[in-house]
């Protein structure tokens, strides 16, 4: 997710007022609730609190097999990894062929710090990239592994990339010819940019890049940053930066035939349906397709129907279930 300040792709800032903006009610909740973590005695379990507030997930659709990499490879690996480390190294493995494994250095079980509070606030962003790898990441991975000529020899930009899993994946399994990771959180920005070149060996000629990118209703089209194909997952959630993400995914989609935006999210309610208001009122196409992919939709209903797959408890399909947005300009 993003703040409303509008930065470049090459990470330089640009204002489009010198009046100071009021937070947003997003960054007052974080505010919020930094403040109330940093005044409660010694001894607070602050992740026990933390889960009663959050909509992390409590299970994933399973359609891109992980684990954690052993002890024994952490401590011999390039990356120097303390096991006792608050971090941990994940390995992927994409559903192609021949079959392809991303490592990824992350968050150990959802660990929360009173400094992300700080960054959020200090950014205007929030902190979900460095919360876990979402189920519409996971969607958005497996669906763009799977149709690799959505990709080949295109300029693909992910915004709200997160740890890189479906960026890296595009780079790794689709012969795109560049790939730029971005966030608008400097710290979730720091994470990509390890992936990446933890990575280099996987993902071939293929250009991958990372950057800050704070998405902007102030967004100014320029050609020559213009993608073929915009990736997202889960990039709606917060209703204050609806517009400012229309207008950022409509600045940097190229005008020429076959581009678009493919966005991975759930409903939420309204939420979904007041983004689509607001890339209609950036002049943005739209087209939401709810069965994309019939083993997605197969294990979908199993959930909803409890047949004995239980890997999912408590399964909320208007929060879980990723809707597929296909967006590009009017005049296309």
């Amino acid at each position: 997710m993003e703040g409303v300040d509008a930065t470049s792709v090459d990470g330089t800032s640009s204002s489009s007022s010198s009046t100071p903006s009021s937070p947003s009610p997003s960054s007052l909740r974080w505010s919020m609730l930094g403040r109330f973590i940093s005044s409660r005695k010694p001894g607070f379990k602050a992740k026990v609190e933390l889960q009663n507030i959050s909509r992390r997930p409590a299970g994933r659709f399973n359609v891109i097999p992980c684990c954690p990499v052993s002890m024994m490879t952490l401590a011999t690996s390039s990356s120097g990894v303390d096991p006792k480390s608050r971090e941990v190294i994940i390995q992927y493995a994409m559903p192609s062929t021949p079959q392809v494994k991303i490592s990824l250095r992350q968050r150990n079980n959802a660990d929360v710090e009173l400094n992300d509070f700080t960054v959020s606030q200090q950014h205007n962003v929030d902190s979900t990239g460095l919360v876990c790898m979402w189920p519409a990441e996971e969607i958005l991975t497996y669906f763009c592994v799977l149709h690799p000529d959505l990709f080949r020899k295109k300029r693909v930009i992910e915004l709200g990339a997160g740890y890189g899993l479906a960026g890296l994946a595009i780079a790794a399994c689709t012969e795109a010819s560049e790939v730029l990771l971005t966030d608008g959180n400097p710290q979730v920005v720091d994470y990509i940019q390890t992936n990446i070149e933890a990575n280099r060996a996987v993902v071939g000629d293929t250009k991958v890049s990372a950057c800050m990118l704070h998405w902007s209703r102030h967004q100014v089209a320029m050609p020559q940053l213009n993608y073929d194909v915009i990736v997202a997952a889960d990039c709606t959630f917060f209703k204050d930066f609806h517009l400012d993400l229309a207008h950022t995914i409509k600045g940097l989609l190229g005008v020429w035939d076959g581009c678009q935006a493919i966005l991975f999210s759930p409903r939420r309610g309204n939420t979904l349906d007041q983004f689509v208001e607001a890339c209609y009122s950036a002049k943005l196409n739209v087209g939401i397709t709810e069965q994309y992919d019939a083993h997605i939709w197969s294990i979908h209903k199993g959930f909803l129907t409890n047949d004995g797959n239980s890997a999912w408890p408590n399964y909320d399909e208007e929060h879980s279930y990723p809707l597929l947005l296909s967006i590009t300009h009017t005049d296309s």
